[in-house]
């Protein structure tokens, strides 16, 4: 038996990077998975998002594993399209039991660049977007009768990394509705912790390039985003290990957490 037989889990993100590692690794364990991308373009976005074959390579590889996958475009700001994935998701495969709010983008910008176009769209994606994940899969979670919600947040969301200001915002509040909903639907056996990782090998990586020449101007700010643990990036599947144990059993009195997964980057 693996350590979430017969789970259900509800995915955005997914097409690549470490959403497409969670939904790989849970059904390692023995979950199907519905997978959610947007799979266009975004404006605020200095990197290429995924892409439609990207998404069905993800259901691939869950079916590599011996599970089952069904996957939907969808973005995260859009309400009634998520409301469409998680319905439609939870017919074909039975119910949710496990929700990974992971659908995020990253700018890169000194304050005072920071236009009204990018606060809004990063926030929108980052902050809204997990809400309205939260939002439409709640009650297919509260019907299986409990389960796990995980919302990937970052170490952005516990110290104020600098040049990241809508990105920090949002991964902060991200926090703020893990509290909230912790509380809310603690009374449906359903759990809700956060993730924080540190900076992790995936393609939200290239909104990083310009660090360096940001840093050299600010060289006193650059211990903030220095690991203590000798490693500059996770893998994916490091951040997988940490969703996978709070989806199961093993973690069935875990809830209002942040828990980091940063190579100590936070004790900084």
């Amino acid at each position: 038996m693996g350590r979430v037989e017969g789970k259900v889990a509800f995915i955005t993100g997914a097409a690549r990077g470490q959403g497409r590692s969670h939904a790989i690794r849970l059904a390692e364990e023995g979950a199907d998975i519905i997978a959610v991308d947007i799979c266009e373009d975004v404006a605020s976005a200095t990197y290429a998002m995924s892409t439609a074959d990207e998404l069905a390579e993800t259901a691939k590889h869950v079916e590599a594993a011996g599970r089952r996958a069904v996957t939907f475009t969808a973005d995260v700001r859009d309400q009634e399209a998520l409301h469409r994935a998680a319905t439609e998701g939870a017919s074909e495969l039975g119910k949710i039991d496990v929700v990974v709010a992971n659908a995020g983008i990253c700018t890169l910008q000194p304050w005072d660049e920071v236009t009204p176009e990018v606060w809004k769209e990063v926030t929108d994606i980052n902050l809204t977007g997990v809400w309205n994940t939260c939002f439409v899969t709640a009650p297919h979670v509260i019907a299986a009768g409990g389960g796990a919600m995980i919302l990937i947040s970052s170490t952005a969301g516990l110290k104020g990394q600098p040049f990241l200001a809508p990105y920090v915002a949002a991964k902060h509040g991200v926090v703020g509705i893990m509290r909230v909903l912790a509380n809310e639907l603690a009374e449906h056996h359903i759990r809700v912790n956060t993730v924080h990782p540190t900076g992790v090998d995936t393609p939200l990586l290239e909104a990083m390039y310009s660090m360096n020449s940001l840093l050299d101007a600010h060289p006193d700010l650059a211990p903030i985003f220095s690991n203590t643990l000798p490693v500059e990036v996770l893998e994916p599947r490091d951040i997988s290990s940490t969703v996978l144990h709070l989806a199961s059993d093993e973690a069935k009195y875990i809830t209002g957490v942040t828990l980091s997964v940063d190579a100590g980057a936070n004790v900084r």
